[in-house]
């Protein structure tokens, strides 16, 4: 990389670190970024994974207060996010690169519309039932969640809020906590196994890193100030022009 390229990924790092803790489409920055880099799209991916992934447990670190009293869910529903982050990351290795290049801009689109109608997915169901956190939906649901987010990831934390604010009755900072530690688990053996088995650009994983370790404790401190509407607008132009850009060639 280029100093100025260099640049462009620290930075992208920390508002990528910044968004994953407060919407959780953090990708929608950095990936492209790589890709502008002059990185492949499968290099550019797992790079990404491993560069995030500092930020992500940042973040979760920052929201630790929030974790309080949430032991059971963590650890049942943690289980499935590993189980799906696994198998996400071993489709994207053992598939060829060029059904990641086919899919990923339909992902990117994909992940910019859950990224606008995130107040809509988030909303509790208008009847609460208490029976919802014990539905075989939702461990399941998370273990897809998983499966995408080792494969791909951009806006896997929006999913997730979407899916905890659906099924568990609580507050929404907490729920935000709980995200973030899913995604941590997802992202963490996700970029293990690429760590020893895929092509990884350690240069600018690094270097994405630092910006996203920086991020996360950003994001931590600001999430409840950020004037979200505008960050969720901005995330979803840059991501569908992404998107756009890389359908036409």
């Amino acid at each position: 990389m280029s100093p100025g390229e260099a640049l462009a990924v620290f930075a992208a790092g920390l508002a990528g670190g910044t968004v994953n803790v407060i919407v959780g489409s953090g990708s929608l920055i950095t990936f492209p970024t790589l890709l502008a880099a002059g990185f492949e799209p499968v290099r550019a991916n797992v790079t990404n994974t491993i560069g995030l992934v500092a930020g992500t447990i940042t973040g979760t670190i920052g929201y630790r207060r929030e974790l309080e009293g949430q032991g059971g869910r963590v650890r049942s529903l943690g289980v499935f996010s590993l189980a799906g982050g696994i198998t996400g990351a071993m489709l994207l290795l053992v598939l060829p690169g060029s059904v990641f290049e086919t899919v990923v801009p339909l992902l990117i689109l994909m992940a910019c519309g859950l990224v606008a109608l995130q107040p809509r997915l988030s909303r509790p169901a208008p009847h609460p039932d208490s029976d919802r956190e014990h539905s075989r939906w939702l461990p399941v649901t998370v273990f897809l969640t998983g499966v995408y987010g080792g494969y791909f990831g951009a806006a896997q934390g929006v999913i997730l809020i979407a899916l905890l604010g659906i099924f568990l009755e609580d507050h929404l900072q907490r729920l935000n906590a709980l995200k973030n530690l899913l995604a941590a688990l997802v992202n963490g053996v996700a970029a293990l196994i690429f760590v020893f088995a895929a092509d990884v650009a350690w240069g600018a994983a690094a270097t994405l890193a630092a910006g996203a370790i920086v991020g996360g404790h950003v994001g931590a401190k600001v999430a409840r100030r950020i004037p979200t509407p505008v960050l969720r607008t901005v995330i979803v132009v840059v991501g569908t022009a992404v998107a756009v850009r890389l359908l036409v060639g």
